[in-house]
């Protein structure tokens, strides 16, 4: 195991917005957590992260690594002119001496963390071009091995398929199903991609406002009709837009 959650509240000093959260993500897992705007998905993922305090309960993150948690956020930026290099290496800066300064290791971790998302990290002009430069889909996959970079058990990402057209948006989240099964990480994301959470998650965690969080496979999840309590409404019936 290595998140374990117990009678865990986040939110901010104003406001709860999930409270008695209880329960635990294992190694080689990945994760993704679904609910209506607002009800605390990205406030969660902050606190795992170590952003926010929790307002009451606790977490642990039962691991003997270095760095604990990677974040990625769906607001990740850079500055113009930073090349894919620099990105990365943001990722190694935890282990690198006071001066920043990057060993023949930490250059050999930041290319195979590119390789492992199918980027050409032994590619040096590649590697030396500007970040923006990058379509939507590269970029997401540049930030993924950024968190990779830092070799750590957790991984974190806040809408990690947001701007993204749908084969790319396929492809970030079966990317991510492979590496925390390859790499045997927890991985948990923010989604809106319901149907996506479906096919690739192993387990969904399921927020709402109202009523008590689900943790289950996807399949257990439909059987149990706990997406339409959790979205007030039947989500996999469409009407007849003919008729609409």
């Amino acid at each position: 195991m290595a998140i374990v959650c117990h009678h865990l509240t986040v939110g901010y000093r104003e406001k709860i917005v999930q409270s008695s959260l209880s329960f635990t993500l294992n190694d080689g897992e990945l994760v993704c957590m679904l609910g209506r705007n607002g009800c605390g998905k990205s406030t969660l993922l902050r606190t795992i992260a170590g952003l926010l305090p929790p307002i009451g309960g606790q977490f642990t993150i039962q691991t003997q690594a270095k760095e604990n948690v990677a974040l990625v956020l769906s607001t990740d930026g850079a500055i113009e002119r930073t090349t894919v290099f620099d990105i990365v290496a943001m990722g190694r800066y935890p282990y690198t001496s006071l001066l920043g300064s990057l060993t023949p290791d930490d250059k050999h971790i930041i290319a195979q963390a590119l390789l492992a998302v199918g980027l050409p990290g032994n590619d040096k002009d590649w590697c030396a071009s500007d970040y923006m430069a990058h379509s939507d889909g590269e970029k997401q996959r540049i930030l993924i091995a950024k968190a990779i970079a830092q070799q750590t058990p957790v991984i974190l990402l806040d809408e990690p398929t947001a701007h993204l057209d749908l084969p790319n948006r396929i492809k970030i989240l079966l990317l991510l199903k492979h590496l925390a099964h390859e790499q045997q990480k927890t991985i948990l994301i923010s989604t809106h991609e319901l149907d996506l959470a479906i096919k690739t998650s192993d387990r969904i965690l399921l927020l709402a406002p109202d009523r008590p969080f689900r943790l289950d496979t996807p399949k257990r999840l439909m059987e149990t009709n706990a997406f339409n309590e959790a979205f007030g409404m039947d989500i996999f019936s469409l009407p007849d837009l003919g008729n609409v």
